[in-house]
């Protein structure tokens, strides 16, 4: 015979200062919990949005990010001519690319962080699911840009009309792109031909994006990349190259771990302590239970049930604290690009699971004690207690 859920959840209510107490030092660990994985949900999601199923990207041989990589303009009209890359009637769906990173100053950081510029031409564009938002596309062979939404709203000297000072003078922001929640949000792009005369990059190229028909010939290209000697050049997945970057939110997600597990020794006791607090003040209650028939092994369950629900209350808490987070913008700096992601934080159903999952745990283990001390404490003892 088991002790009545409601019995459990009366003592709780009568001890509203302790329980509060206690609930809120859960929450406070939870919400740091829950906030360091919505931040690499939103990292994650940004990343995932980002790239088309059916292109590839080509770096150079043994390279892992556009930054740091090479590709000859031999090796882009060798690429053009392979049999998996699509066509869109006479335009051949192989986009050669630059990229450099600049600094611009921003709300939160005056100093300035790196943004990424992307010189691209007309069939780039054209592979890519966006569209301009305000103004217009820049036009080849003149010194303007374009900026994604998250770069507009962040950084006020990257808005419409104004200039940016970088390569060999002035850039003017002639316009603003919607890329839904990708990463490309986060660039500015401009006429390939003018960044590579501005940064003396003519037929050095950082990659080149290739569609193609199918997945099968998706596989095919890449697998024909790599085998060509002559390219010295690899080839992967678009999608696979942004999840890659995902690696940028490692640090976070460790610290804000480490914080919550630190966090959470400290509920553990506090949780403890409280049910400690409970067996201490309910002795007479405990014997009767006993006296009526309960065993320990229910006694226990009914403590260690207790401390958790307990916990699980804090944890709910603690998911509202974290709530406000959600759609909140933020950035963090990626490894590979070495410049900064914007994306927003996702409370999900799977960030607040994990957090009522931990406060559970921490229930489970702060509780554990106090229901072992409560289920062998001795029977006339306990009556005569009171």
């Amino acid at each position: 015979m088991g002790v009545p859920l409601a019995y459990n959840i009366r003592n709780l209510v009568e001890r509203k200062a302790t329980t509060l107490m206690t609930a809120i030092g859960v929450a406070l660990t939870v919400a740091v919990l829950v906030a360091a994985v919505a931040l690499v949900n939103g990292l994650k999601s940004v990343f995932a949005a980002t790239g088309n199923p059916l292109n590839a990207i080509v770096l150079r041989k043994g390279g892992s990010a556009e930054l740091n990589s090479v590709v000859s303009d031999s090796t882009y009209q060798l690429i053009k001519q392979k049999p998996q890359v699509a066509h869109a009637g006479d335009e051949t769906l192989a986009s050669a690319e630059l990229v450099t990173i600049i600094n611009v100053p921003s709300i939160d950081n005056p100093s300035g962080m790196n943004l990424t510029v992307r010189g691209l031409g007309p069939v780039g564009i054209h592979m890519r699911n966006l569209h301009i938002s305000s103004g217009e596309w820049f036009h080849p062979g003149r010194r303007e840009v374009v900026v994604g939404e998250s770069i507009a709203k962040r950084y006020p000297g990257a808005s419409m009309g104004k200039k940016l000072k970088f390569g060999r003078g002035e850039w003017e922001v002639v316009g603003v792109f919607a890329g839904g929640e990708s990463a490309i949000n986060s660039e500015i792009w401009c006429d390939l031909g003018q960044l590579a005369g501005d940064f003396d990059r003519q037929g050095q190229w950082s990659s080149v994006l290739v569609r193609t028909g199918s997945a099968a010939e998706l596989d095919s290209l890449i697998n024909d990349v790599k085998n060509d000697r002559n390219l010295g050049a690899t080839a992967m997945k678009e999608q696979e190259y942004y999840a890659n970057m995902t690696s940028s939110g490692t640090p976070m997600e460790v610290l804000g771990i480490a914080v919550a597990v630190i966090m959470a020794i400290g509920s553990g006791f506090g949780a403890m302590n409280t049910m400690y607090g409970a067996v201490a003040r309910r002795g007479r209650e405990i014997g009767t239970l006993r006296s009526l028939g309960f065993s320990r092994k229910s006694i226990l369950t009914s403590f260690m049930f207790e401390s958790i629900v307990l916990a699980l209350a804090g944890g709910i808490l603690g998911c509202l604290f974290a709530l406000p987070l959600n759609g909140l913008t933020t950035a963090i700096g990626s490894f590979q690009t070495f410049s900064e992601v914007s994306f927003n934080f996702r409370v999900g159903a799977s960030a607040m699971l994990v957090g009522l999952s931990f406060a559970a745990i921490i229930g489970a283990l702060g509780g554990f004690l106090p229901a072992l001390a409560a289920s062998r404490r001795d029977l006339l003892q306990s009556l005569r207690e009171g």
